[in-house]
């Protein structure tokens, strides 16, 4: 069974096997809030994650980023739903759970348990991350903390409402 608790010494990746062992070694490691393990070993100067919230370039970005979700996300567990792998690509669906404590992408923390679901798209070259593509419905993730309201909520009817006066005067101003 794989170790995926917290060290204080470096973990290196599977020396042999699939791609889609690498993954579940760094999937291991995130859990573990390992970044010194990725860095280098995973992440290289000249990888690229895309985000919902940006992009990071390089492992010292990328690492800075998952440090941030760790102290915003307590209890972060990062869990492994299905995964696909065809030749250099690797697809990953996850389920991530967590409680939402501290500032994250200028959202104070809310205390909210959150819950959802998500996709990764590694490009691998040489055996380590070139492209990372991850998508997730951030719109879930804000009504989860209570930035949105439920979805058919009368809270959500007003908001849409709102949104949608302001575009038809929009609309009229720009036939003007």
């Amino acid at each position: 069974m794989t170790d995926f608790s917290h060290t204080l010494t470096t973990i290196a990746p599977p020396t042999n096997g699939s791609h889609t062992e690498l993954v579940r070694w760094a999937f291991g490691r995130l859990n573990a809030q390992d970044v010194d393990s990725l860095r280098g070993a995973w992440w290289t100067g000249d990888t690229f994650v895309y985000l919902p919230t940006g992009t990071c370039r390089g492992s010292d970005e990328i690492a800075a980023y998952f440090e941030q979700t760790f102290a915003a996300v307590a209890e972060l567990d990062l869990a492994i739903v299905a995964i696909a792998e065809s030749g250099d690509d690797v697809f990953v669906h996850w389920h991530l759970t967590g409680r939402h404590v501290d500032t994250y992408f200028g959202i104070d923390g809310t205390g909210a348990r959150i819950d959802f679901e998500g996709m990764d798209h590694f490009v691998l070259a040489d055996r380590k991350v070139a492209i990372n593509t991850v998508r997730y419905d951030q719109m879930e993730f804000a009504r989860q903390i209570k930035m949105l309201p439920p979805d058919g909520s009368l809270a959500d009817h007003a908001l849409k409402a709102a949104f949608n006066a302001k575009t038809r005067v929009m609309g009229i101003a720009r036939r003007r």
